[in-house]
């Protein structure tokens, strides 16, 4: 009797589940063996195995081997952009980014920098997540000046759109990086948050004059 492939195939629902899963999986692995032996120390061929999936395996959900340590990357490129996009009726692109930044440090969010001081010490001493995290700030930046430009009726390139999208990752950038900073101090995360969410005030503060009005909803 032939076998009816599609009815035995499972749930698109449940095959997406099981990817997440591998994922998160592999994720998990990959950064347990960084923080113990080092990113640049750690092969992919020993994340496989810890894993108990096939190295192809483990570059087809990750491409790049920095993307295994930074796998929030999705999230943190898009996370500016969407809050643009969804910005409250009234919002100016400054009032909106500067409250999400408020609510992400007193939720102590990854996204944001709160990554713990194993993991910062891993990236700051590893050439490599280094320079890929200032590559996810060059594209979050970018995404945020197509956001910018949609929000108000301007083409994709627009030079106001690009230089308000620099302004605003720059604070992005350097408060991210102060946290970074703060936690490899040995400071605890409420600590931390405390401290940048008064430094953001003045940071966004300092745009105020030029953007307070821009791309308001």
């Amino acid at each position: 009797m032939p076998t009816d492939v599609a009815s035995s195939a499972p749930p698109a629902g449940l095959r997406e589940s099981k990817k997440q899963e591998t994922r998160q999986l592999i994720s998990d692995v990959a950064t347990r063996l960084f923080l113990a032996q080092g990113f640049e120390q750690t092969t992919i061929a020993e994340i496989a195995t810890a894993a108990r999936v096939a190295k192809k395996t483990v570059t087809n959900y990750f491409p790049r081997k920095e993307d295994l340590a930074l796998d929030h990357q999705d999230d943190f490129v898009a996370t500016l952009a969407e809050t643009v996009i969804s910005r409250r009726s009234g919002d100016s692109a400054l009032a909106a980014l500067h409250r999400a930044f408020t609510e992400a440090a007193a939720n102590t969010d990854p996204v944001a920098g709160f990554s713990g001081s194993d993991f910062a010490r891993m990236v700051s001493g590893s050439p490599a997540l280094s320079a890929r995290l200032r590559d996810l700030h060059d594209l979050r930046e970018a995404a945020l000046a197509d956001a910018l430009a949609d929000a108000t009726g301007a083409p994709h390139g627009d030079i106001t759109a690009r230089t308000a999208a620099a302004l605003l990752g720059a604070v992005h950038r350097t408060l991210f990086h102060r946290i970074q900073e703060l936690t490899l101090t040995g400071q605890d995360n409420s600590r931390i948050a405390a401290t940048v969410t008064a430094e953001a005030n003045d940071a966004f503060g300092l745009l105020a004059p030029s953007l307070a009005d821009y791309a308001t909803a």
